[in-house]
């Protein structure tokens, strides 16, 4: 434990006095390169499955029509007023 009070004496006459206050963290661990490297690979394939998902879901250009495109429009059906 570092807390506490410090003296440096500098000769025979000086002295000076320090107080430490420190706090620890007590639900701290500690991570080391390997766990961030690990982290950061992992988001980075997670990330891109979910891109990929995201575009397979979408329903990319797949040479079709949709409803809406050379069809008629809401309002112009025959035989209306």
């Amino acid at each position: 434990d570092p807390r506490g009070l410090y003296t440096c004496k500098v000769g025979e006459t000086t002295e000076e006095k320090l107080q430490v206050h420190y706090r620890m963290c007590q639900n701290c661990i500690e991570v080391d390169a390997a766990t961030i490297s690990g982290i950061v690979i992992a988001d980075v394939v997670a990330t891109v499955l979910l891109a990929v998902a995201v575009y397979c879901v979408t329903g990319h250009d797949r040479g079709h029509m949709s409803r809406g495109e050379g069809g008629q429009g809401l309002g112009t059906s025959r035989g209306c007023c």
